[in-house]
């Protein structure tokens, strides 16, 4: 037996109608063709699906169980097919998003995710948090659509970098530290080299390889005191006197007590945030993406 979509529209017309000639209007087409569908519909299925009369047609009992089905079929077909529109056009599906420990203290990484899920309310968002060593992990395990970042390259097949903002690197202190009780808001790089520092991360992250290159810039090689694998924990490190560290400028909204922030005196070293994503990636939905936080990049000031 064969039915297709076009029949049980036919069906339905007819059956709201309860006319032949007004359901082929309502069609548009000749009533003879609609009338030859029904019945080839009946013969086909062996029921009789309408009680013919001179003033049009009534469902049978059949009929109207085949009603609330092909309803329910072209309900679910419609939407069936919308999806498929939306998923073409990038407002539906999955999107994985790679965060390094520091990108959420720049606005531009919130405002981003939130306006994207505020226009997009049918793409899933899945938030990952990662150093740039796990996010490199999950891009060549398939894992990751796209990521904000803060080393300029990630060394994941395929996948480039692109910058979207810089922004200033300070000076994280231990509200005890003397240069964090002076009344000057700035210290010199170069002061602070006989402290020890601590990093966020293993060396080949963005903030390790970025406070490294900035004291060398100044002239002598940091003391590396104890490792912190996030940033809250750095935070915490220097709230215990345990050191200093460099973080990005936008850290200064994260109000740890027993930390001061300073600015530095000195040519001031900068903290990458770029996003990063499989150049041959076809997915609408990471297009959609890019395209918003381009935009939004460049209505943020840096």
């Amino acid at each position: 037996m064969s039915m297709d979509l076009r029949r049980l529209r036919y069906f339905i017309a007819v059956a709201e109608e309860k006319h032949i000639t007004r359901a082929a209007e309502r069609l548009d087409m000749q009533q003879p063709p609609l009338s030859r569908q029904i019945s080839l519909m009946e013969r086909e299925m062996n029921v009789q699906l309408f009680r013919r009369s001179s003033r049009g047609v009534e469902l049978t009992i059949a009929g109207e169980a085949l009603l609330r089905e092909a309803k329910a079929v072209l309900v679910q077909f419609d939407r069936a097919i919308e999806a498929t529109r939306r998923a073409a056009r990038g407002e539906q599906g999955t999107l994985c998003i790679g965060i390094a420990p520091t990108a959420p203290f720049n606005p531009l990484v919130p405002d981003a995710i939130r306006t994207f899920r505020e226009r997009f309310p049918m793409v899933s968002l899945v938030l990952h948090e990662g150093l740039s060593n796990e996010i490199v992990a999950q891009f060549n395990n398939d894992q990751m659509d796209v990521a904000f970042v803060r080393a300029p390259e990630v060394h994941a097949n395929g996948v480039v970098v692109t910058l979207l903002q810089e922004e200033p690197l300070i000076a994280a202190l231990p509200s005890h530290h003397p240069l964090a009780r002076t009344r000057s808001k700035t210290v010199s790089l170069k002061g602070l080299a006989s402290d020890q520092f601590i990093m966020i991360g293993p060396a080949g992250t963005g903030l390790h390889d970025e406070t490294m290159a900035a004291c060398r810039a100044a002239g002598f090689a940091p003391r590396l005191g104890q490792p912190a694998p996030r940033i809250t924990s750095t935070l915490g490190l220097v709230a215990a006197g345990l050191g200093i560290a460099l973080v990005p400028s936008t850290m200064q909204s994260a109000r740890i007590k027993g930390v001061t922030y300073r600015r530095l005196a000195d040519a001031s070293p900068k903290a990458f945030l770029g996003l990063a994503w499989r150049r041959d990636d076809p997915s609408p939905v990471l297009k959609k993406f890019l395209s918003l936080v381009r935009v939004m990049a460049k209505k943020k000031p840096s």
